[in-house]
């Protein structure tokens, strides 16, 4: 039954503190929401794990009157598809060149904020030509669990509940579950305001969103084994921003990164937590802005 069902309808305007139009497209036979603003060099931001576009909303407005700013809700996240596949670096890859030459754009400066860093990496090695600048927020590093220091997102990793099992407990549970990783995410409580996670548990309870989230835990081998060793190879100009507070990776993981891409630059952003880019857009835009801009 849910093989012949309809898709989900998309809403007409993003969920966030700005309106604008989502846009569609297909990618392998797979509907992906995004948001198209601006106008200049393309700037694609890309989001982390159980995330999604809104994590972004601070930078619509401010990038957009420099460049042209698409933000995609990745396969298996928010409102796009959420189709029967692995999830394996490879194939995000694979959906991420797919999704450039949907929108016609042959290069682009990627800017990556946690796991969406790991995509933002593996397509500077995978197709290198393809990526003008790589920006890397809180990234994804080498020895994932090794280096993780939320609690909440290590259960997540670590759970070898079944799929139907964490789907119940994330229907009864869910805006707490939601709350509590989001405490750990960001830095300053102030900001969790109860719309901000009302908003966050909506994006959590879309249908078919567990299954590719729990994928994750099965391809960090993956990862660490693939894109992960090869971190050194970079060759693109690229700009390392980092929370100060982060709990999910601590600053000193940033700086390892930072010291394994030759010639990065690093940032820290003080009382910023794992997405400092929503924390503190306006330190983080201006960092965008002047490391982006030829």
């Amino acid at each position: 039954m849910t093989a012949c069902s309809s898709p989900p309808s998309i809403p007409t305007q993003f969920d966030a503190i700005e309106r604008m139009p989502i846009q569609t497209t297909f990618v392998h036979n797979q509907r992906i929401a995004y948001l198209d603003v601006g106008a200049g060099p393309p700037v694609i931001l890309i989001h982390g794990f159980g995330g999604s576009m809104w994590q972004w909303e601070y930078q619509q407005h401010a990038l957009s009157q420099h460049f042209r700013v698409l933000t995609l809700d990745l396969p298996g996240s928010g409102l796009s598809d959420k189709p029967e596949i692995g999830y394996r670096p490879d194939q995000m890859v694979d959906y991420f060149v797919g999704f450039m030459d949907a929108v016609k754009i042959p290069q682009a400066t990627l800017v990556g904020n946690s796991m969406g860093a790991g995509l933002a990496i593996g397509m500077a090695l995978a197709h290198p030509t393809r990526v003008d600048k790589l920006v890397l927020i809180d990234g994804l590093p080498q020895h994932v669990m090794k280096k993780l220091t939320s609690p909440s997102v290590r259960r997540a990793l670590e759970t070898s509940a079944p799929t139907w099992f964490v789907s119940f407990a994330n229907m009864l549970f869910g805006r707490l579950m939601t709350e509590s990783v989001l405490k750990e995410i960001v830095h300053d409580p102030a900001l969790l305001t109860p719309a901000v996670i009302e908003r966050s548990n909506r994006n959590r309870q879309r249908p078919g969103l567990i299954k590719p989230i729990l994928t994750v835990r099965e391809n960090l081998p993956l990862w660490e084994s693939g894109f992960a060793t090869r971190i050194g190879e970079i060759i693109h100009p690229t700009l390392v921003i980092w929370g100060e507070e982060d709990r999910v990776f601590p600053i000193a993981v940033g700086e390892e990164l930072h010291q394994t891409i030759k010639g990065s630059r690093f940032i820290r952003i003080s009382t910023a937590g794992h997405i400092p880019q929503w924390e503190r857009p306006d330190v983080v835009n201006q960092e965008l802005i002047a490391f982006i801009e030829p």
